[in-house]
């Protein structure tokens, strides 16, 4: 949740510079269409976002652990946006988002104790 966070947090940071707001902050289709883009953008490039990388995570297949592919990529950022899916988890933490496109967040370094 927090690499998503932070995703949104520099999406809408682009997106005020864009298209700000009336009310003062960056619209939010902006920032949406934004965070669409960058999420599948850098799932194909180098299967993290600067949110997961910041946290230390990254995106792989479920099967083989290799680099999504673009469909792949697609499938989990179209279903992410709707944030049902991203918030309902089977019996190996992963989201239906996540089941469907046959990826997993997994952990790209060690927790300390």
């Amino acid at each position: 949740m927090l690499g998503l966070a932070i995703d949104w947090a520099l999406c809408s940071a682009i997106a005020y510079g864009f298209a700000p707001g009336r009310d003062g902050l960056p619209d939010p289709l902006t920032t949406l269409a934004i965070f669409t883009l960058q999420y599948f953008v850098f799932s194909i490039a180098g299967a993290a976002t600067p949110g997961h990388r910041i946290v230390g995570l990254k995106i792989v297949r479920f099967s083989d652990e290799g680099a999504p592919t673009p469909k792949e990529a697609l499938i989990r950022i179209a279903l992410l946006v709707v944030v049902v899916t991203a918030i309902t988890f089977d019996q190996n933490g992963r989201g239906i988002n996540e089941r469907l496109s046959n990826t997993v967040l997994v952990a790209t370094r060690k927790l300390r104790n």
